[in-house]
């Protein structure tokens, strides 16, 4: 998978569009590409699209995840 690098930044951005797609970060800086790998790895399991950042040497998943289906309960 691959990274994304991001303008340095104090505080990371909650959102992000990359390839015209807005994601999510999920609120966890990780010290290692290792660490975030296997977390971004884990969200591709439960069938999120995910990006991989890295600011001020840290690393950082972002993700996505389309509706597939919409449920409205009628009162």
């Amino acid at each position: 998978m691959s990274t994304v690098a991001l303008k340095d930044s104090p505080n990371p951005s909650r959102a992000v569009n990359l390839d015209g797609k807005k994601f999510l970060w999920d609120g966890r800086l990780f010290e290692t590409h290792d660490d975030a790998l296997r977390q971004a790895e884990a969200y591709k399991t439960d069938n999120f699209e995910v990006q991989m950042v890295e600011a001020d040497g840290k690393h950082l998943v972002y993700t996505r995840r389309l509706v597939k289906e919409v449920v409205v309960n009628a009162p």
